[in-house]
C-alpha cells in the first residue's frame, strides 16, 4: 500500500487571483446599493415627520426607505398610525386646572428641543442675568463663611427656572411657514437627477436614471399621504387655553403659550393623534401604504438588477442621506410647525418658588398651575398662605370679568 502524502499548499496557490477581484468591485460594485436600501429607516421616518403636512412633501430618495416602509407597514396595520411618536420628552400643562399630560406630539416635542435655538434673546439675556445673580449670591455665602473664598467659586451653569410667556397669533391646522429645510428636497431631487443623467447622457445606460426617478417619486407620493397631516396636527383651533411645555422637575425653562382665542389648541396636540376621531388611520390609508410597500420592494430588486455604473447609484443614495438626515436632525422654528407664536415677556428669579410666585401674580392660576410639577413635595407654612393669598385673588378677577 503507498503510503499516504499530504499537500500544505494547494497545487493553483496563487496569491494575484484575489486583488482582481476587489478592483472589479471596486470598478462596479454590485448589490451594494441594493442591501443599503434596506438600511437607515429610522432616519427616513424621523425627516418625514419634519416635512409632512403640505401636498408635497419633498424628502429625499435615499438609502433606507424599504427598511422604513416595511416598518411603516407593520405600524400602519398593527397601530393604525404613520408619525412616529417624540423623540424628545415634554410634559404639557394646563395653565387653569394644573392637569398634566405626557406630550406624545412630534411637533411639541421637537419645539422643546429646539427651544434654546429659537427662543428669543431677550430669554438669553435675562437667563445669563440670572446665573449672575445666583454667581453673586454664592460668592457673599461663600465670603461669610470664609473670607476671600468667594473667589474660588465657579460662575453657575444652571440657575433657577426661566418662564416664558409667548401669544399664539392666528393659526390654521395643518398651515405652516416654508423654510430652507422643505426646499432642501427639492434641491436634492434636482441634484439626484442630474447625477443619474450622467450614464444616460455619456453611454446611454438609462439604467440609473429609472432607478432614480422611480425612487424620487415613490419617496414624495409615501411623504405626501394625506394621514400625515391628519395626525401631526390632531387639534382643534381657536382655542382660548393657556398652556405650559416644560421638561419637567429641575429643568431651566418653562414656556406659557397663551391661546387668545387664535392658536391651536396644544393640549389637544400633546395628547396625540389616536384621541380625535377624524384622525383615526383608514382602510383606504392602510391599503395604499401596501401597494407603496409592494412598489418599494420591486424597485429593490429593480435596484439589485443594475450591473452598471453602480457608483452613479451610491452617489445618488449618497446625496439623498445626506438630506434625510440634515432634515431629521436639524432644529425648525415654531412657524414651520404652523404654531405661529409672538413673545411677550419673560419672567425668572434666583429661587423657584419666586418665580412661580411672579408667574401666579401676572397670569392667575398659571403659576399655580406649574407648583405640583415644580415642588411635588410638602410646603413650608410661609409659601402655603401666600398661595392662599394668590389663590383668592385668581378667583376674584376672574369673578370680576364674569361679571
Amino acid at each position: 500500500m503507498a503510503p499516504v502524502s499530504f499537500s500544505l499548499f494547494a497545487r493553483n496557490f496563487n496569491l494575484s487571483t484575489t486583488p482582481p477581484l476587489f478592483t472589479n468591485q471596486l470598478n462596479n460594485p454590485t448589490d451594494i446599493f441594493s442591501v443599503l436600501l434596506i438600511l437607515g429607516g429610522d432616519v427616513v421616518n424621523r425627516a418625514i415627520a419634519q416635512l409632512a403636512g403640505p401636498r408635497v412633501t419633498p424628502v429625499a430618495f435615499s438609502f433606507g426607505w424599504v427598511a422604513y416602509i416595511m416598518t411603516a407597514l407593520v405600524t400602519v396595520i398593527g397601530e393604525h398610525r404613520l408619525m412616529p411618536l417624540p423623540d424628545s420628552p415634554c410634559h404639557v400643562i394646563n395653565g387653569k386646572t394644573g392637569y398634566v399630560r405626557t406630550n406624545r406630539s412630534w411637533i411639541l416635542g421637537r419645539m422643546m428641543r429646539d427651544y434654546e435655538v429659537w427662543m428669543d434673546l431677550r430669554i438669553r439675556r435675562h437667563v445669563q442675568d440670572m446665573l449672575t445673580r445666583r454667581w453673586d449670591k454664592m460668592r457673599e455665602e461663600a465670603e461669610r463663611h470664609r473670607p476671600g473664598s468667594g473667589k474660588m467659586i465657579a460662575r453657575p451653569k444652571r440657575a433657577g427656572l426661566c418662564v416664558s410667556v409667548y401669544r399664539a397669533e392666528r393659526a390654521q391646522i395643518g398651515r405652516h411657514a416654508y423654510d430652507w429645510l422643505w426646499y432642501l428636497g427639492l434641491v436634492t431631487a434636482g441634484v439626484q437627477l442630474g447625477i443619474a443623467a450622467i450614464p444616460l447622457g455619456v453611454e446611454g445606460d438609462w439604467s440609473v436614471m429609472l432607478v432614480t426617478g422611480a425612487g424620487i417619486g415613490l419617496s414624495i407620493a409615501t411623504g405626501s399621504l394625506r394621514q400625515w397631516s391628519r395626525e401631526k396636527w390632531a387639534c382643534r383651533g381657536e382655542t382660548r387655553k393657556t398652556v405650559v411645555l416644560t421638561r419637567g422637575n429641575g429643568s431651566q425653562h418653562a414656556i406659557v403659550i397663551v391661546g387668545d382665542g387664535k392658536g391651536l389648541d396644544l393640549e389637544d396636540l400633546a395628547a396625540g393623534p389616536g384621541e380625535m376621531e377624524d384622525t383615526k388611520l383608514s382602510r383606504m390609508t392602510q391599503a395604499v401604504v401596501t401597494v407603496l410597500a409592494v412598489l418599494w420592494t420591486l424597485l429593490l430588486i429593480l435596484a439589485a438588477g443594475s450591473t452598471m455604473h453602480t457608483w452613479f447609484l451610491l452617489a445618488v443614495g449618497a446625496v439623498g442621506i445626506a438630506e434625510n438626515i440634515l432634515v431629521a436632525g436639524s432644529p425648525r422654528m415654531p412657524a414651520a410647525y404652523g404654531v405661529h407664536l409672538a413673545f411677550q415677556e419673560v419672567i425668572g428669579e434666583a429661587k423657584v418658588m419666586d418665580t412661580l410666585f411672579a408667574v401666579e401674580k401676572a397670569y392667575p392660576h398659571v403659576g399655580r398651575s406649574m407648583l405640583d410639577t415644580f415642588f411635588p413635595g410638602k410646603l413650608r407654612s410661609k409659601e402655603l398662605a401666600r398661595w392662599e393669598e394668590l389663590g383668592q385673588l385668581a378667583d376674584a378677577m376672574e369673578k370680576s370679568l364674569k361679571e
